[in-house]
């Protein structure tokens, strides 16, 4: 039997379109159905690497008997949350407010009029550790629905009325952008909640800080602040030893579940690697390391090798589970070794040698006397680690692979072209800036629907029905705009100009600076989400702007700087409070604050002396700096370019920094003094 989800292209929707559930995606057809039959919706959502999300539907979703009776109460609307962040971001802060807590699979149950009354998240098939059954919920929520219709509608009155207060949390806008003493307030608060023993924040579980991280590269590089420079570096070298990271293919899982990044969540998530590339990548920028250098160039590997797809971009994730040798689902199965499978693999004195390097041992620190392989110690002899390495990489490659959610998402593709465009740059691997052109390529062709309007997904190159939302402009003209910093071609810049344009019209609150979730003709929900604070990804409101800062500089908009200003207004008030959820706006403040730095590169291409100063300007510390290169007279295209004439004949960089331009140099040395150039 096939459910009406068989038309979907998420990958989500589609593992549960054989259900028995009869299951249909959101949208008006389903509530219309709710009202004409006089009963509740059961929204559940989810995502494609979500354990726990597979195990429900194993459990109950998969149960003829269960199936019948949910579908003779209910409606089923199955969501996936990644392809609407909107619908789980408005029923999550209800989850949220009604619970205290919330996470996925998330299990709502609506009224026809979409009003929420009654919340969870996972329910066992049995009562199990005080929660009741998924049957028993159903059958409570459906008996509460046919006898107490008045009890039902004032809870989801009351928790409509509590949405609808929390909206002017932020819809008031004001404050000023963060200035000194605002980021040094972020900083301590940062500091007091470091772990000094296994470096990151908080406890268990533990998820890696990117945009924390980001911030306190931007940090030291404006202050020179030692503090900040060493929460990076102690937090990025435990996550490069522990778990978290990959051993042997490169990439980062997406959180720990202990607080000394042992063991991870298996699932690894194109988001999470793309900013990590970065923040690597970044470290490798300030500082030399040549740990954050190899991690770097790992990862990006990994996400061009396994989450590449055939149309140019990439994939969501790789799911956590998969199969084991006896032929289960297992969480980690493809990841975790014992010592008796590193010998069948690599023989007994390699086998030996491996469990050594990656800490392998009989007791094991996962399930089954099963061990996450780490790298806690520098290998003395590198060509045997390699070597190793190598042997095991292709051993597993024999092993199922994990599900992959292929689903093209735009917002975290624009952070996947930012990566790649810098990493491959800087680390001359011109292979890596064609694959960031590749998915760019693809966005244009596929996502980009009008002039300045983009949808949220794709799948083998077949575009999904959803808007994009804030995030999605935002990452997307991050995109564009790093790969306008690195080859120089016009095209980009202005590609990231309509995006942002479409920011200002659709999606800001002109009275107040503030930014929603979703445009301002997008599908209405009981509330239009708006929110500054990152969660997995930088919050759209501060990612928009960062890219409409660095757009300004660029091309000399007021109007752009000022409403990217106005829109950091809220992130000095969150500055002192909560450090950790709101790094990428800090990180934009930084920016705004050191100017951003403007660098404007003018010579031939082709030159080698042009190249030689673009390569100067783009190791530029300086946070947030712009670069713009192009030959004598592009300014037509790039203003930042304009009037910048050769320099005796020879290439020239021309480095301006609130409305103050420096001496026009042609020595790359003079240059990277100008903008903070880490020395050799």
């Amino acid at each position: 039997m096939v459910n009406r989800l068989a038309n979907a292209t998420s990958p989500y929707l589609l593992q549960h379109a054989d259900n028995p559930v009869d299951w249909q995606p959101w949208g008006p057809e389903a509530f219309a159905e709710a009202e004409r039959r006089g009963v509740p919706v059961l929204l559940s959502v989810g995502y494609a690497a979500c354990h726990w999300c597979h195990v429900m539907a194993h459990e109950s979703f998969e149960d003829a008997a269960l199936a019948q009776y949910l579908n003779g109460e209910f409606v089923a609307v199955k969501v996936d949350r990644e392809e609407r962040p909107d619908v789980d971001a408005v029923y999550m802060e209800a989850v949220q407010a009604a619970t205290g807590q919330g996470g996925w699979p998330m299990t709502v149950f609506l009224t026809p009029d979409k009003e929420p009354f009654y919340f969870g998240t996972y329910f066992p098939p049995e009562p199990r550790h005080g929660m009741p059954s998924f049957r028993q919920v159903l059958e409570g929520v459906a008996a509460a629905w046919r006898e107490r219709p008045e009890e039902v509608a004032e809870v989801a009155g009351r928790i409509r009325a509590e949405l609808a207060q929390r909206a002017g949390v932020y819809g008031a806008g004001g404050g000023n952008p963060p200035g000194e003493a605002e980021l040094h307030q972020a900083l301590t608060g940062l500091s007091r909640s470091f772990d000094p023993v296994r470096g990151g924040f908080g406890g268990a579980p533990k998820f890696p800080p990117s945009m924390a991280l980001e911030f306190l590269l931007r940090h030291h590089a404006r202050t020179g602040s030692e503090v900040a420079l060493e929460l990076v570096e102690r937090t990025a070298e435990a996550m490069a030893r522990g778990g978290l990271y990959d051993q042997l293919g490169g990439g980062f899982a997406r959180y720990s579940v202990d607080a000394g990044w042992v063991v991870p969540h298996f699932e690894k998530m194109l988001y999470d690697n793309a900013l990590l590339i970065r923040v690597y990548l970044h470290l490798w920028r300030a500082t030399g390391d040549e740990r954050a250098r190899r991690v770097a160039l790992e990862t990006a590997d990994f996400l061009v090798r396994e989450l590449g797809t055939a149309e140019g971009g990439f994939a969501s994730a790789l799911d956590a589970d998969s199969q084991d040798e006896r032929g289960a689902h297992r969480e980690g199965a493809y990841y975790v070794w014992t010592p008796a499978q590193l010998a069948g693999a690599l023989g007994e004195r390699d086998g030996a040698l491996a469990a050594e390097l990656f800490g392998v041992t009989a007791e094991g620190t996962f399930e089954e006397g099963a061990s996450v392989l780490q790298l806690l110690r520098d290998p003395e002899d590198d060509a045997a680690y390699h070597r190793v390495r190598a042997a095991l990489l292709a051993a597993r490659a024999q092993r199922p692979a994990p599900a992959r959610d292929d689903k093209v998402v735009a917002a975290w593709n624009g952070l996947a072209i930012a990566a790649l465009a810098e990493t491959g740059a800087l680390l001359d691997r011109p292979d890596l800036v064609a694959a960031a052109e590749r998915a760019a390529d693809l966005l244009l062709s596929v996502h980009l629907t009008a002039p300045g309007r983009l949808l949220r997904t794709s799948r083998d190159g077949r575009p999904g029905a959803n808007a994009g939302v804030l995030e999605d402009y935002a990452d997307v003209a991050e995109g564009f705009l790093a790969l306008y910093a690195v080859t120089g071609e016009a095209e980009w810049l202005g590609l990231a100009g309509g995006l942002l344009d479409t920011v200002l019209g659709h999606f800001t609150d002109e009275a107040s600076g503030s930014l929603y979730d979703t445009a301002d003709d997008a599908e209405e929900l009981i509330r239009r989400p708006q929110d500054p604070t990152d969660n997995a990804t930088p919050s759209g409101w501060t990612a928009a702007a960062q890219a409409l800062l660095s757009y300004a500089a660029y091309t000399g908009s007021e109007r752009h700087r000022t409403a990217a200003e106005r829109a950091l207004g809220v992130v000095g008030a969150l500055a002192g409070q909560a450090p950790r959820f709101i790094g990428w706006g800090l990180a934009a403040g930084e920016a705004l604050l050191d100017g951003p730095r403007e660098v404007a590169v003018v010579g031939p291409a082709g030159d080698p002396r042009t190249a030689a100063l673009h390569r100067a300007a783009l190791l530029a510390t300086a946070p947030g700096a712009v670069v713009a290169v192009g030959e004598p007279g592009a300014g037509a295209e790039v203003p930042l370019l304009a009037h910048r004439p050769l320099l005796d004949g020879a290439p020239a960089a021309y480095v301006c920094r609130h409305f103050a331009c420096q001496v026009p140099t042609a020595d790359p040395a003079v240059l990277g003094e100008q903008l903070g150039v880490r020395a050799g």
